[in-house]
């Protein structure tokens, strides 16, 4: 197959450069969520507090609302109780000199107060307050506006809505919010060696794990995969199934068939049927990973060790998925000591298993496993980062410092 229409053997980072910039071309459209329902999801769109945060002056405790300038500022001073105020609507009352009104956390500050006393420092002897020497001005008083203020842009375009950032919308009344469509994902494993797991082997065969495994790394970042049969060595079934997909589906996630062997056919029939970004980068495991785009599908194709599989998923398919999505955040990068040596004999960028630690002088260390092999699931499952080795040979130290991502 001639490879002089699409770069081949190329760097890690070229790659990934290549990833992030046909995905952001091709972001998907936007559509309104519920407010409720749209944690895990893509912010499309800025948004702007329509309204304070808080909406008034409240108090931050249980106690009593007062004039800070009715207090004697070295001797106890005993203020005339007045009503009582509740979270809910406000009671409209006034504190005027000498008075004092109860009230609860959160809680419309009545007009007058600017301090509130708390519950257990205060003593009460019927209508009257006893408030110790030393409370400073605006003690306990949430103030309106303190958090946000009314035109403040509190969420940005690009930015994946937490838990958090649910909240804080919801808080300022936001009932609906304009999020990127999640991408529709077909998945497939390739091998006439594959049988599905619960079914009896025969000699040469082995269980399909790979498409398992990518399914719950799709569900793991908030997606709804469609878990496709498995593609057979045979260019003409390959053409009649892939095609049906890239019609229908914004990324075609496969494993295995992507090397130079006589039934790799996923090279060639991503050529004739749409377009190769790239084949091969120069990492291990996985330098036959191959990208482009058919039809409607962006086409990731991962090599079929499992190890592989994992490792190609987790360094482009995120990255993938985050830029048809519009998600500006990086996701989490760490940097940990490697608790062991380590020698690197190749030139490929390599990207170990390993699991994270801390040290009792609260350094993180990363334990590399010593089952590296692409084919070697059970190390990864072990495992809960990959290390990362950058391109060139040479010998790690205990505690180097290695980029880690978590898993």
């Amino acid at each position: 197959m001639s490879t002089e229409a699409f770069p081949t053997r190329i760097s890690l980072a070229e790659a990934l450069e290549i990833v992030r910039a046909v995905a952001s071309a091709r972001r998907l459209p936007v559509e309104p969520v519920a407010t409720g329902r749209a944690d895990g999801r893509v912010l499309a769109s800025g948004v702007t507090a329509p309204s304070p945060l808080p909406a008034f002056d409240n108090s931050a405790m249980d106690g009593f609302a007062l004039r800070h300038a009715d207090l004697s500022a070295d001797a106890p001073t005993t203020l005339r109780l007045v009503g009582e105020q509740f979270a809910g609507l406000d009671a409209g009352l006034v504190v005027a000199a000498g008075e004092c009104v109860r009230i609860t956390t959160g809680a419309p500050m009545p007009q007058g107060a600017d301090t509130v006393l708390i519950r257990e420092n205060a003593t009460v002897e019927g209508d009257r307050v006893v408030v110790p020497a030393g409370l400073k001005p605006g003690a306990h008083v949430r103030l309106r506006a303190e958090d946000v203020a009314e035109g403040d842009e509190v969420l940005q375009a690009g930015q994946m809505l937490t838990p958090a950032r649910v909240g804080l919308a919801a808080s300022l009344g936001i009932d609906r919010l304009p999020v990127v469509a999640r991408p529709t994902v077909a998945v497939f494993a390739s091998g006439d060696e594959l049988v599905e797991p619960g079914m009896p082997l025969q000699p040469g065969q082995v269980y399909n794990s790979n498409r398992d495994l990518l399914m719950a790394q799709l569900r793991a970042l908030g997606l709804e995969p469609v878990a496709w049969p498995t593609l057979p060595d045979d260019p003409a079934r390959i053409e009649a199934v892939l095609g049906d997909a890239v019609d229908s589906f914004d990324v075609v996630l496969t494993c295995g068939g992507v090397s130079a062997g006589e039934k790799d056919h996923l090279p060639r029939w991503l050529q004739s049927r749409g377009r190769i970004h790239f084949w091969k980068v120069r990492m291990r495991p996985g330098m036959p990973l191959l990208f482009g785009e058919a039809e409607r599908a962006l086409v990731l194709a991962l090599p079929g060790n499992p190890v592989s599989t994992l490792a190609t998923f987790t360094v482009f398919g995120r990255v993938l998925l985050d830029r048809l999505q519009g998600r500006s955040e990086p996701r989490p990068r760490w940097r940990a000591r490697l608790a062991a040596p380590w020698r690197k004999a190749h030139e490929r960028a390599e990207f170990l298993r390993g699991r994270l630690g801390q040290s009792d002088d609260a350094v993180l260390r990363v334990y590399p496993n010593p089952a590296d092999g692409s084919h070697r699931l059970r190390g990864a499952a072990d495992s809960d980062v990959l290390i990362v080795l950058e391109e060139g040979a040479r010998d790690y130290a205990t505690g180097d410092l290695v980029e880690v991502l978590p898993l």
